[in-house]
């Protein structure tokens, strides 16, 4: 009996402080909150609506790059022979690529061009001596065959990718070179690249940098791999189409682009700031008043990431990256004199504010923090504008650009939403400059390896620690939907709980690790 009271008096108790502080603070802040969120929802809308309206008008007026730009097809000069073709550098960068080395490596000297006027640089930073020594001989072995390849090797690590490409530039043999072409590890180009990307580059002396679109080999792995394909393909249909078409300016993907050597150096090269060199060396160009095309129907085959472990790391250095970027730029493209007004607003608020910064953050404040709390407090109310009709909007726009999954965009939604959470994080580590801001972590690419190791284990059982599938943060988050969405079934009156329950279970099924393949240890 005594310890029932006691019960009932704590439980009194709780409810006297949650009535006492509810009405003066939790009521206020979050109808702040609730504001916030809708204005950046708005924000969001806005920006998707008005490029969804750009592609239409561009697929209806047939806007090609080829039309807008001056392209002619390089064609051979019995006088001049093979040096009518620019000289090209090709470059490859790779960090203990065991699984994939050979398939970049393959490509890059596939590639259709005359022998004497491309020079392959594989600029190897791997750790691992066994993987070093194979991915020298197999660039000896394409040496043998007369291929012009060059592996280079450094002392130390430092700058990552942006260090290695900087040091890639240095040697004596790139000065004859007037561009560069560079592909990661996974990435496997068509043998005529060079030939519809280069005259680009020949026949317009304003364009820096011409932009290929990925095409994803391994979309079909798992549920993880088709919801990255489905934002990737609305990134490169949509935003790079729209950014190239208008303001001929987008965000250098870091992998399967063509640059003018001469506009890379007058931006000043590759520099390690951020995670993000790419973006970085793009905006730097665009502010010297340099211009980009994107040719989407120029597809370079590559490798989606299909572990959690490896899309979480990838996540954070993509998120925060840009965050960072946008701190130590955003005063120096106000004050560029070499662009337009509205370029420079492109960048600062469509670009780099609106995509980067507020997608990620009203995506988990919003859907997974302000509107579930909102279920226990009733006086607080979100639109039905704001909590349905936009959101869907959203949604349906992004989906088109992947009409073969549209039957899975519930999937995507939940599956977005959960990685929102590490998504959100890394902005504000990117803006604050805190902890993990320079972390950098390669994505690891399995290539065959994942069906080899599979093939080989399917007759045994195998043992998994725990430990290493569970995720806390997301267990915690899916805790709390839980009980917003049973609280909601229960007394509630806003009927979100279906959502709720549903996205509590994505986050469960994340913080179990029940995500992406799984590859059997050896």
């Amino acid at each position: 009996m005594e310890s029932q009271d006691g019960t009932i008096a704590l439980t009194g108790q709780i409810g006297l402080i949650w009535k006492q502080t509810k009405a003066p603070l939790l009521v206020p802040f979050l109808k702040v909150m609730v504001v916030v969120c809708l204005a950046m929802s708005v924000m969001l809308f806005v920006e998707r609506v008005y490029m969804g309206i750009v592609i239409v008008f561009l697929k209806l007026l047939g806007r090609k790059p080829e039309k807008m730009y001056k392209w002619e097809a390089i064609k051979d000069d019995v006088e001049l022979g093979n040096s009518a073709y620019p000289m090209v550098l090709i470059q490859i960068p790779m960090y203990n690529e065991k699984e994939v080395y050979q398939l970049s490596i393959g490509a890059a000297c596939g590639l259709s061009w005359p022998a004497d006027r491309i020079i392959i640089q594989v600029l190897d930073d791997s750790t691992d001596r066994a993987i070093k020594s194979m991915v020298e001989q197999e660039c000896k072995r394409w040496a043998s065959k007369g291929i012009n390849i060059k592996y280079e090797i450094r002392d130390n690590r430092n700058g990552y990718k942006a260090g290695a490409l900087k040091e890639g530039m240095k040697h004596s043999y790139v000065k004859q070179c007037d561009y560069v072409a560079i592909f990661d590890a996974d990435f496997q180009p068509e043998p005529d690249f060079l030939y519809r990307t280069i005259p680009f580059l020949l026949n317009n002396p304003e364009i820096a940098l011409v932009q290929a679109r990925w095409k994803f080999v391994n979309s079909d792995e798992c549920l993880m791999t088709r919801m990255q394909e489905m934002s990737l393909d609305y990134h490169f249909i949509v935003e790079q189409e729209v950014g190239s078409s208008t303001y001929a300016f987008f965000g250098f993907n870091g992998t399967a682009g063509v640059w003018r050597i001469s506009a890379l150096n007058e931006a000043g090269g590759w520099k390690d700031r951020t995670t993000v060199e790419d973006m970085d060396l793009a905006v730097r160009a665009s502010l010297k008043g340099w211009k980009f095309v994107y040719v989407g129907n120029l597809k370079v085959k590559n490798e989606l990431p299909s572990t959690f472990k490896a899309y979480r790391y990838q996540q954070h250095r993509w998120s925060c990256g840009p965050a960072n970027l946008f701190k130590k730029m955003a005063i120096e493209i106000i004050r560029n004199r070499k662009v337009s007004l509205w370029k420079k607003f492109y960048v600062i608020y469509s670009f780099f504010f609106v995509r980067k910064i507020v997608a990620h953050i009203v995506t988990f404040v919003f859907y997974c923090v302000v509107l579930p709390t909102t279920v226990f407090v009733p006086e607080v109310q979100v639109p039905k504008w704001g909590a349905v009709y936009i959101p869907s909007i959203i949604t349906l726009l992004n989906a088109v650009g992947t009409p073969r999954s549209l039957h899975l965009v519930m999937f995507w939604i939940l599956f977005e939403n959960v990685m929102s959470l590490h998504r959100t994080k890394a902005t504000f580590t990117g803006l604050l400059e805190a902890g993990r801001v320079n972390e950098w972590v390669v994505t690891e690419k399995l290539g065959d390896a994942l069906k080899a190791k599979s093939g080989a284990k399917a007759s045994k059982r195998t043992h998994i620690r725990l430990g290493e599938r569970l995720h806390l943060l997301e267990l915690g988050v899916g805790a709390y939907l839980f009980f917003c969405g049973c609280y909601d079934m229960g007394y509630g009156k806003n009927r979100y709980f279906i959502f709720l329950c549903l996205q509590s279970i994505a986050f469960f099924i994340a913080g179990f690790g029940y995500v992406g393949t799984f590859v059997p240890t050896s």
